[in-house]
């Protein structure tokens, strides 16, 4: 392995869907199968305390992001996978960067700034649902990733601000106490695309459009009839390339599945037809990882030890770094 470290952390805000999986858990087991750095995978699960504070609530999503990643393959042998609040570092090292970070930059983050609009359009009082949480998250990301000495970070588009963000807290923070953290870089796919749900607009639970990924086979089967298409009449040449329902089969279907189905497009196939081939090929790619799933949050302990195991790891690579920090800042060991 070389030096470079990746980090990527995952927030249980609910069931993930198959616009989380397409768009973030697949490329990421991607980068985890690769060799040549130390891929480090974490639940922030003390992101999510900002909006989800029921307990039973908080621990589910907990589990259930933590078995997503592990029925869909990712290997704790290979990476660092670990839970957020079972490394008390990174809460320590968020207070010392939350010391020396202007209020301004908090000011301008877009999660922010997006309530304050919203809140302003509706009369109500500018902080109306806002606590520190969620005022101060960008610091505490800031802090997952410094920690750990990322060199990169790969994240969606709307989440490049945080990254930046981290830069410029490093940044400041190097100035002030000379050379301590690396300036991480954000990884963004170009070649992403927003993942259509049930209605035609982007796949998301605010929408309420969602395809939960480890659905029954039959319930996945009446979402995936519930996929809007436009009026085309069976028999009718219709073109994939902006078929919603053809651009989800190419994410479950092997070359050849793929191109069988694009001409059978061309050659007229009705809707129905194409939405009982979408449901074959996903339902088979996700019939093992279902399984696996399912047994996984039976059995919250086995996810425990896993988690637990990765935490020993993250905290012995993260030690040497905030005892430099707090070195750094005037605080010195008791002899």
């Amino acid at each position: 392995m070389t030096n470079e470290i990746v980090l990527t952390g995952i927030k249980p805000t609910g069931k993930v869907h198959l616009g989380n999986y397409i768009a973030a858990i697949k490329p990421a087991l991607q980068i985890a199968k690769e060799s040549d750095c130390i891929a480090l995978f974490f639940i922030a699960d003390y992101h999510a305390l900002t909006f989800i504070q029921n307990r039973d609530e908080f621990n589910e999503l907990s589990y259930g992001i933590a078995a997503t990643w592990l029925a869909l393959g990712l290997d704790p042998d290979r990476v660092i996978f670990y839970r957020q609040s079972d490394v008390p570092e990174i809460f320590e090292l968020n207070w010392i960067l939350s010391c020396l970070t202007p209020k301004g930059l908090m000011n301008r983050a877009h999660a922010y700034k997006a309530i304050i609009d919203h809140n302003q359009q509706l009369g109500l009082d500018t902080d109306t649902g806002v606590n520190m949480g969620l005022f101060t998250y960008p610091i505490l990301m800031t802090a997952d990733i410094l920690l750990f000495q990322s060199d990169k970070v790969p994240v969606g588009k709307d989440q490049i601000q945080y990254v930046e963000i981290a830069r410029d807290i490093a940044d400041g923070f190097n100035r002030s106490y000379g050379d301590t953290f690396k300036l991480p870089n954000y990884v963004v796919d170009e070649n992403t695309y927003v993942i259509p749900g049930l209605d035609g607009r982007k796949m998301s639970k605010s929408y309420k459009n969602t395809i939960p990924l480890f659905e029954s086979a039959d319930s996945l089967k009446k979402l995936i009839n519930k996929i809007k298409t436009d009026s085309i009449p069976p028999n009718e040449p219709k073109d994939p390339d902006t078929s919603n329902v053809f651009l989800l089969y190419k994410e479950f279907a092997n070359p050849s599945q793929i191109q069988e189905l694009r001409e059978n497009y061309q050659k007229g196939i009705s809707w129905g037809e194409a939405k009982q081939e979408l449901f074959r090929v996903m339902n088979d790619y996700l019939e093992e990882p279902r399984k696996r799933y399912n047994e996984l949050m039976a059995s919250p302990e086995i996810i425990d030890s896993i988690l637990l195991e990765g935490a020993k790891k993250a905290r012995a690579l993260a030690a040497p770094l905030l005892e430099n920090v707090k070195t750094k800042i005037g605080r010195y060991k008791s002899l």
